[in-house]
C-alpha cells in the first residue's frame, strides 16, 4: 500500500486544493461528489479532481491514506480538511473562507460572506 500512498502524498503535496472524489469534476458519480465539486466551483476555487473509481487501489489507498472511510475527500496545502459533510458546513459557517484566506489560497466569496 505503500507505493499508492507515496502517489497520494505526491498528489496532496503538488495541489494546493485536491478533491479525491468518484468521477471527475465535470461528471462526478455520486451525489456527495457533485456536492464539493458544486461548493468549490461556486467560490471559484481551483482545485485538482482526482476520480478514485480509476482503480481500486487508490480507491482503498485513499481511505488508509487518511484514516477516513468515505469519498469524497478534501485536502488544503496538504492537509486532510474531511469529506463533503464537513465541506459544506465549513462553507455554510464561513469557516471554509478563513481556512483558505489562512493557507494563502486564492477564491471568490460569495456575497456577504466573511473571511
Amino acid at each position: 500500500m505503500s507505493d499508492i500512498h507515496d502517489q497520494i502524498k505526491s498528489i496532496v503535496d503538488q495541489n494546493a486544493v485536491v478533491l479525491f472524489m468518484k468521477g471527475t469534476p465535470d461528471f462526478p458519480q455520486c451525489g456527495f461528489s457533485d456536492q464539493a465539486v458544486r461548493i468549490l466551483r461556486y467560490i471559484d476555487v481551483d482545485f485538482k479532481g482526482v476520480n478514485c473509481l480509476e482503480t481500486d487501489e487508490l480507491r482503498q489507498g485513499i481511505k488508509s491514506f487518511s484514516n477516513w472511510p468515505t469519498i469524497p475527500q478534501l485536502y488544503l496545502k496538504g492537509e486532510f480538511v474531511g469529506g463533503a459533510d464537513i465541506l459544506r458546513e465549513l462553507f455554510q459557517s464561513g469557516e471554509l473562507f478563513t481556512a483558505l484566506t489562512e493557507k494563502g489560497i486564492a477564491f471568490k466569496a460569495p456575497a456577504g460572506a466573511q473571511a
